[in-house]
C-alpha cells in the first residue's frame, strides 16, 4: 500500500504525460495538478524560468537539469499556461483508461491545484464538482471524495499581486465566497506561503474559526515557496573572474523568485507544525479535523518521516521530483536516501 505521499502543485505536473507518470505509480496516493486559471497564464518561456541549485554552495548547473548535490530549487514561474478545463479534460481521460484497464478497482484521488478572483474560484469549483459526478460512482463516494479543489493563495511571484492568504481580509474573502456553494463530493483546501511570525498563523486560524460553522476548508497545503529569494551565477568564489548576475529573469528584472527544495525545509517544518498545533487548539471542532499537507524540501524516508512528525497527515514532493523524477517515490516509501 502507498505511504501518504503524493506530489504538489509544480511544474512537473503540467501536461498529461506528467500527470500519467504520477497516476501510474503505485507510490503516489494521490495527483495534484498544477495550479491553474479558468482560462490560462500567459506564460513567458525568456521570463518564467527555474533553476536547481545547491543550497551550500549556490552552485546552479549549466543546465536545467539537476545536478548531484543540487538539492534546492528557485522558480520565477508563475502558472500553468493550460486553462482548467484542460485538465479537468485531462483527469477524466485518465480516468477513462483507468476504467478501461482496471474495471471495478478504485481510482486515485486527484487534486485539482486553482487560483484566481473569489468569484473565478466558485466558478472553477462549480466546474469540478460536474466532473466529479460524472466520474465518482456510489461504492467511490462512500469510500472517500476522488476529486478535491486546492486554492493556491500563495504564489509569490506573481507582480503587484502578493499572495492572499499573507492578508486576513483577501484570504476570508475566499472562504466567504467558497461557503454557500460547499458540496461535500469535492474537498476544498488552500494552499499557504511560509509564515514567518506567530501573527501570520493566527491570521489563518482566525479566518478559519470566523467561517465556522460549515466553513469550506477540509486541507492545508503548507508550504509553498518562499518569496524574495535570490541565486547569483556564477558562484560567488574569492577566485571568481566573473561578476555574478542573477540565475533567473522575473517580471519585475530582478531575478527574485521562489525557493524551494532542501533550503526550505527546515522553515516547512516549522510551518507544518505551528499550524498543527493551532488546529488542534481551535475552538472549533471543524478547525480541530483539517488535515495537513506538508510540502517543502522533502527528498527522501527521512525527510518523510520529518514531515510527518511535525503534523502532516500526508506529504508532498515537488523539486526532488523535478530533480529524480516519479522514482522518487518508490526510493522514499522503500526508505532510500538520497
Amino acid at each position: 500500500m502507498a505511504l501518504p505521499l503524493l506530489n504538489s502543485s509544480s511544474p512537473w505536473a503540467t501536461t498529461q504525460s506528467d500527470l500519467r507518470q504520477l497516476y501510474d505509480s503505485e507510490y503516489t496516493s494521490a495527483v495534484t495538478t498544477r495550479t491553474s486559471l479558468l482560462h490560462g497564464f500567459a506564460h513567458d518561456d525568456n521570463v518564467h524560468k527555474m533553476c536547481f541549485f545547491a543550497a551550500g554552495s549556490h552552485s546552479v548547473p549549466s543546465t536545467t537539469k539537476a545536478t548531484l548535490g543540487t538539492d534546492s530549487s528557485l522558480n520565477t514561474y508563475g502558472y500553468s499556461p493550460f486553462p482548467l478545463a484542460d485538465y479537468l479534460q485531462m483527469i477524466s481521460t485518465l480516468y477513462a483508461e483507468h476504467d478501461e484497464k482496471t474495471p471495478g478497482k478504485r481510482k486515485k484521488p486527484f487534486i485539482v491545484s486553482v487560483t484566481g478572483t473569489p468569484s473565478e474560484i466558485v466558478s472553477c469549483y462549480g466546474l469540478i464538482v460536474d466532473l466529479a459526478k460524472g466520474v465518482q460512482t456510489v461504492e467511490e463516494e462512500e469510500k472517500g471524495t476522488l476529486l478535491s479543489m486546492e486554492i493556491n493563495l500563495s504564489c509569490p511571484n506573481i507582480a503587484n499581486k502578493p499572495p492572499p492568504a499573507y492578508d486576513s481580509s483577501s484570504l476570508s474573502e475566499y472562504l466567504i465566497a467558497l461557503k454557500p456553494v460547499f458540496e461535500p463530493l469535492v474537498k476544498i483546501g488552500v494552499k499557504v506561503p511560509p509564515y514567518t511570525y506567530m501573527a501570520q498563523f493566527q491570521m489563518l486560524l482566525s479566518a478559519l474559526e470566523a467561517s465556522a460553522p460549515g466553513g469550506p476548508i477540509a486541507f492545508i497545503t503548507s508550504t509553498n515557496t518562499l518569496g524574495s529569494s535570490i541565486v547569483y551565477t556564477p558562484s560567488i568564489t574569492s577566485s571568481s573572474s566573473k561578476s555574478p548576475s542573477p540565475a533567473l529573469p522575473s517580471e519585475d528584472g530582478t531575478g527574485i523568485g521562489g525557493m524551494a527544495g532542501s533550503a526550505l525545509h527546515p522553515l516547512a517544518l516549522g510551518n507544518v507544525y505551528r499550524i498543527r498545533q493551532l488546529l488542534d487548539g481551535s475552538k472549533e471542532e471543524e478547525v480541530r479535523r483539517i488535515e495537513i499537507i506538508g510540502v517543502g524540501g522533502v527528498g527522501d524516508r527521512e525527510g518523510y518521516e520529518r514531515m510527518r512528525v511535525a503534523g502532516a497527515n500526508r506529504v508532498a514532493l515537488a523539486t526532488a521530483l523535478g530533480r529524480e523524477g516519479v522514482g522518487v517515490f518508490e526510493k522514499i516509501t522503500k526508505g532510500k536516501g538520497l
